[in-house]
């Protein structure tokens, strides 16, 4: 099994261990209904599995090349556990992105201190279809940053990276959904009907 093949096995597991990757039938946020469910904000309570993941995103950042960006830029919330570590480890400035503006003192959706031409390099936990992520990049191309890449360490593969490079954001996901389940499955920890519901999700949303 090549390197990249095992560090991603080695997510699954990790992921899978800790509860943050379970599959079964379950409502998201939206509304909508999913076969697996994926909490990557659970990851920090754990800080073996969160020291594996930073070394991701660290890989991660660096086949984009530290001379390609200026500042790393975190996508509220659950991209600042993700972000804040990474920018220390890169010794690079680290801003973040709100959801929603402040009611209270300057406002503003980007928190931080950045200048026009800054080229910022986004992070985020995972990617479904992108959604979040453009209001993020609108609002750092907003105050004058450019914005080419995204990390994430998972993508769910609900047309995000499409969605993304429409805009003229190019995404790097450590892994993606299809991937985990796979190794998920192959260890024998969810039955094949579980598996398969994974897979015609994934089909359906391409």
């Amino acid at each position: 099994m090549s390197e990249p093949r095992m560090q991603k096995a080695a997510l699954a597991s990790s992921l899978f261990k800790i509860g943050a990757l379970r599959f079964g039938r379950f409502t998201l946020a939206s509304g909508k209904t999913s076969s697996y469910y994926l909490n990557l904000r659970v990851v920090p309570s754990d800080p073996k599995v969160y020291s594996f993941v930073i070394q991701a995103y660290r890989r991660l950042a660096e086949s984009v090349g530290k001379s390609e960006f200026d500042v790393v830029a975190g996508v509220a919330t659950a991209g600042i556990a993700f972000s804040a570590p990474l920018a220390f480890l890169l010794e690079k400035p680290m801003v973040y992105v709100r959801s929603e503006e402040k009611g209270h003192g300057l406002g503003g959706l980007v928190e931080g201190a950045v200048s026009p031409g800054f080229r910022a390099l986004m992070v985020d936990d995972l990617v479904t279809t992108g959604g979040s992520m453009l209001l993020a990049v609108e609002a750092l191309r907003r105050v004058g940053c450019r914005v080419d890449d995204a990390l994430v360490l998972v993508d769910r593969q609900e047309g995000g990276a499409p969605n993304l490079l429409r805009k003229g954001v190019r995404l790097h996901a450590f892994a993606n959904v299809r991937e985990l389940a796979d190794v998920i499955y192959r260890s024998k920890k969810v039955t094949k009907k579980e598996y398969g519901a994974v897979l015609r999700q994934v089909e359906g949303a391409a």
